[in-house]
């Protein structure tokens, strides 16, 4: 969440930023609630005072035989009102909190400024040699096949997995499950043995108050399967939006366990950059896909992604940004897939995201570019929520930095590779760097 302080001194300026974003921040209200607060603290202080005041006074008339029973009278109602104080100024602070919990990070100063993702820009594409003309994709000589009908000849069955739960589900078997394993075993052999990153096993389900800590609580709690002991239950809507510590969710995302990792903690500023990736199945209801891509696998209810997470210095966590972008687009590089990095705008950024880029890699069914990965610095916005913070050498305690990127989402992946390295039979060129995970394989040939 945003630094209340920074609201405080610059609301017009942040109100400002977050209108970039398609946020109407409610500046009444916020000032509103920030003076109840100071009226309660400066009352509580007041009473205090007078406490004190009393205390002593009762103490020196007593010393000299004088009456204090109207004194003692007075200072022992204190005591109830200083409670009473205090029950409204933990009131209040929910209400604050929850105020502040629904208003997005800011844009830092290099994102563009639009309102959709018609404004992204454009960086930069990559393409492996012989695949562009111009910088544009070489078409193929015959009519691509989409990543269904490739899939379906090597063992993809949507029907069977539609079956069994329902659509945005998928069933694999055969070689294109070994392909998909492949994929995730070559990202995290990349990312641990040539980028550093320390391979971790995370739980599948979480605390609500650890959605809360990255962010996906309260704000995207309709797109998180809620978990029941004894099975998956409908869970009614939260009094006052609220969320409930001891509701359960499916993961979305890794990020939320790799980055939950440091909560709650001061970590020594020598222990940072902290680099953790992991492979999970990931849960989305995808509620709000507004039916796009209904067929296949580019929008699914689960699938699974290899994520990169460091938590670091504020003073490098740009620096930063770059090397975990170079990490995700390395990946695409060595499985020979074209790419192009987008520097998303204002209003095309997570909630959390200060800045983001997003890696499109080229289908050639689609004639057009679709993101596999998005790479984002969340600056201290949920370290703050989490309370995540790091001691510096004076001995001064910070707020960490939080990065994650995809590196990369596994089932778009492997529709990229199926749609990019396809034959006119029909028959997929498996990638070099995939080929020892897959017994020597060179080419997966059609039932």
């Amino acid at each position: 969440m945003l630094d209340t302080s920074l609201l405080r001194k610059e609301l017009e300026r942040i109100a400002g930023l977050l209108k970039t974003r398609g946020f109407s921040l409610d500046i009444k209200k916020f000032e509103y609630l920030d003076n109840c607060r100071k009226n309660i603290q400066q009352e509580t202080e007041m009473l205090q005072s007078k406490r004190n005041y009393l205390a002593k006074q009762v103490g020196r008339l007593k010393a000299k035989g004088l009456d204090v029973e109207d004194l003692i009278s007075e200072s022992q109602a204190i005591p109830a009102a200083l409670k009473n104080l205090e029950h409204k100024l933990s009131s209040l602070s929910d209400d604050i909190n929850d105020f502040l919990y629904a208003i997005p990070n800011i844009p830092h100063s290099s994102v563009p400024i639009g309102l959709d993702s018609t404004n992204n820009i454009e960086i930069r594409r990559w393409f492996p040699e012989g695949m562009s003309i111009n910088s544009e994709p070489k078409p193929f000589d015959f009519v691509p096949k989409d990543h269904v009908t490739l899939g379906e000849s090597i063992g993809l069955d949507l029907d069977l997995a539609s079956r069994m739960s329902g659509s945005r589900f998928l069933f694999m078997k055969g070689k294109i499950a070994l392909l998909h394993r492949a994929l995730s075993q070559f990202m995290l052999d990349l990312h641990t043995k040539n980028h550093g990153y320390e391979e971790c096993y995370t739980p599948y389900i979480v605390n609500a108050s650890t959605l809360f800590g990255t962010g996906q609580l309260p704000k995207f709690k309709e797109d998180m399967f809620a978990v029941k002991q004894g099975g998956l239950k409908h869970i009614e809507p939260l009094e006052n939006d609220k969320f409930n510590e001891e509701q359960q969710y499916l993961i979305s995302t890794s990020e939320i366990t790799l980055v939950s990792s440091v909560s709650g903690s001061i970590v020594s500023v020598d222990s940072l950059p902290i680099k953790l990736t992991a492979h999970t199945p990931c849960f989305r209801s995808e509620a709000g896909s507004g039916g796009r891509d209904v067929r296949g696998l580019i929008r699914q209810h689960q699938f699974d992604k290899v994520e990169l997470v460091q938590i670091v210095h504020p003073d490098s966590s740009y620096e930063a940004l770059e090397i975990v972008l170079s990490h995700a687009e390395r990946t695409l590089q060595l499985l020979s897939i074209p790419y192009r990095v987008m520097s998303l705008c204002s209003g095309d950024i997570g909630f959390c995201s200060a800045k983001t880029y997003d890696l499109e890699v080229w289908l050639p069914s689609q004639n057009n570019w679709r993101e596999i990965s998005s790479v984002s610095n969340c600056e201290a916005f949920q370290a703050r929520r989490m309370k995540a913070r790091f001691r510096d050498k004076n001995g001064n305690i910070n707020y960490l930095h939080t990065i994650n990127g995809s590196g990369l989402a596994i089932g778009r992946a492997l529709v990229a590779v199926l749609e990019n390295n396809q034959q006119s039979d029909g028959s997929i060129v498996i990638p070099i760097v995939l080929r020892p995970y897959m017994d020597g394989m060179e080419v997966i040939i059609p039932s």
